[in-house]
C-alpha cells in the first residue's frame, strides 16, 4: 500500500529528470542509472524538463507496492527496474497531474486507495513532480488547517449547537479525516461543505464515500438527510461573517444532493431570508435541469457539474448512472447557464485521455455551445488501472494537459481555468 516515508539517499545534483524508487521499507531514493518516466493513457514517456515543477510544499509521497516503475535508459528505452517500487506524489489542491508514474503492474489487487498519484523525479537537487498549477489560494496551504489550532474551535462549534446532526457530522470529517472543506465551517471562513445526501443515482468506480467490493472509500457517507433548519443553523452565521463565504452542497462524504432537491431548496430560501451574503453553490452530476431550475428559482448562485469526459461511452463507463442519461448531464448544463448561474463543470482529468484529440474536439464543442465560465481542472483520484481497464480510451493522439490548457485559454479568453469554487468577488464574467 502507498507509504508516506521520505529519504534522500543518493540526493545528487543532476541535470536531467532522474527515476525515483522506493524500497521495501518506503524510503525513497534516486536511481541516477534511469531517466525519470511518466505515464499517460497507457503509455511511459520520458519525462522532460518542460514536464516539471518543484514539488509543491504540502505535497506528500506514495509508493505503489503492487508494480515496477518503468526508468529510461540512456539509449531512450522503457525499462523495468526489478527489486524496488514506483514513486507518487499526491499534490495539494490547485496543481493539475500531467502524468501518472511510469510502472507496470504485477498484480491487479490490492486496488489502490483513491488518491490522485502523480509522477515524480529528482531535478536540480530538488523533488519534482509532473503537473502544472492552474489555481492558487491561500486556502489551501496546510499550515492554516492545523488540528490543534482548529480543534477548540470544532468542539465551541458542537457547544453552541449541540443539537445539530450536520455540524456533527462535519465535526468528524474535519477531526478524523482532516478536510480542508470541513474546517472552514468551525473556523468561520471561505468554502464550507453542507453534504445532505446518503443516497445517489450514479456508481461511479471512483466514488469517493461508497464502493462496492474490494476498493475502499476515502470516506464515510453521511447517513442522514439534515432538515432545512439544520442546514440553514448551520449556513446562515458562515455566510453573514466569514471572509469570501461559500457555502456548498455536494461533497466527497455525501451521495448526488440534486435528490434532495426540495429539502436544499427549503434551506437555500431559509438562508437567503437571512443574509443575501456570500455564494451558496451546488457540486452535482448535473441529473436534473428541473430541479437545477427549481434550486436557482429558491436563490442559488454557482453551480459545478462534473464529468470525466465529454464523449457519452466514456462518461457512462466510468459513472454507470441510474435513471438518468448522458444528455440529461449536457443539457443540464446549458440549462444552470441559460438561468443565470455560473456555471463551471469539474472536469476531473485523466492524463492521455482528457488532453486525446476526440476528446479534446468534444470539449471544445461543450464550452462552445454553452458558454460556460469556468473549467475546474481537478486531479481524478483512482487507481490509473482501474479507470483504463474501465473507460475506452478516446481516440487520435495525446496533445499532453499543458497543451489542452493552452489551446483552451486561447480560443476562450473569456473561460476561467481553475480549481475551486469562487467567491463572489471573483465570479464577474
Amino acid at each position: 500500500m502507498p507509504s508516506r516515508k521520505s529519504v534522500k539517499k543518493n540526493s545528487k545534483r543532476t541535470d536531467r529528470p532522474v527515476l525515483l524508487v522506493a524500497d521495501k521499507d518506503g524510503n525513497i531514493y534516486d536511481d541516477p542509472r534511469y531517466g525519470a518516466g511518466g505515464m499517460a493513457g497507457g503509455d511511459f514517456l520520458p519525462l522532460k524538463a518542460s514536464d516539471l515543477i518543484p514539488l509543491p510544499e504540502g505535497s506528500r509521497f506514495y509508493y505503489i507496492s503492487k508494480g515496477l516503475p518503468v526508468g529510461f535508459a540512456k539509449d531512450g528505452s522503457a525499462t523495468v527496474i526489478d527489486d524496488v517500487y514506483p514513486v507518487a506524489a499526491f499534490l495539494p489542491p490547485g496543481y493539475t497531474r500531467t502524468h501518472f508514474p511510469a510502472y507496470e503492474e504485477v498484480e491487479p489487487k490490492p486496488i489502490l486507495p483513491l488518491w490522485s498519484y502523480t509522477a515524480a523525479a529528482w531535478y536540480k537537487g530538488e523533488f519534482h513532480a509532473a503537473a502544472v498549477r492552474v489555481a492558487w489560494m491561500k486556502k489551501a496551504d496546510p499550515k492554516l488547517h492545523d488540528d490543534a489550532v482548529i480543534g477548540p474551535l470544532v468542539e465551541e462549534k458542537l457547544k453552541q449547537f449541540p443539537k445539530n446532526r450536520l455540524l456533527k457530522h462535519l465535526s468528524k470529517c474535519a477531526m478524523f479525516y482532516h478536510c480542508f472543506a470541513a474546517k472552514n465551517i468551525f473556523v468561520g471562513r471561505w468554502e464550507a461543505p453542507l453534504p445532505s445526501s446518503p443516497v445517489c443515482n450514479a456508481r461511479c468506480i471512483g466514488c469517493l464515500s461508497l464502493q462496492e467490493g474490494e476498493c475502499c472509500a476515502s470516506q464515510d457517507r453521511i447517513t442522514f438527510v439534515p432538515t432545512p433548519e439544520e442546514i440553514a443553523e448551520a449556513a446562515v452565521p458562515h455566510l453573514q461573517r466569514a471572509e469570501d463565504p461559500i457555502v456548498s452542497f455536494g461533497q466527497g462524504c455525501e451521495g448526488e444532493p440534486l435528490m434532495q432537491a426540495k429539502t436544499l431548496a427549503q434551506a437555500v430560501k431559509l438562508m437567503r431570508a437571512a443574509t443575501s451574503r456570500g455564494v451558496i453553490n451546488l457540486n452535482t452530476n448535473g441529473f436534473s435541469p428541473d430541479r437545477i431550475r427549481t434550486l436557482r428559482d429558491a436563490g442559488l448562485d454557482s453551480i459545478r457539474i462534473s464529468i470525466n469526459s465529454c464523449d457519452r461511452e466514456q462518461y457512462n463507463q466510468y459513472y454507470r448512472p441510474r435513471g438518468y442519461s448522458f444528455d440529461d448531464v449536457m443539457d443540464s448544463i446549458a440549462t444552470a447557464k441559460k438561468v443565470g448561474l455560473f456555471t463551471s463543470i469539474n472536469y476531473i482529468v485523466f492524463p492521455g485521455y482528457t488532453d486525446r484529440e476526440a476528446e479534446v474536439e468534444k470539449l471544445k464543442k461543450l464550452v462552445s455551445r454553452t458558454k460556460i465560465d469556468l473549467i475546474q481542472m481537478r486531479n481524478f483520484s483512482i487507481d490509473p488501472m482501474l479507470y483504463m481497464g474501465s473507460v475506452t480510451r478516446p481516440e487520435g493522439k495525446a496533445i499532453g494537459v499543458r497543451k489542452l490548457i493552452r489551446e483552451l485559454k486561447k480560443e476562450f479568453p473569456k473561460l476561467k481555468i481553475g480549481y475551486f469554487n469562487l467567491p463572489k468577488k471573483d465570479m464577474k464574467r
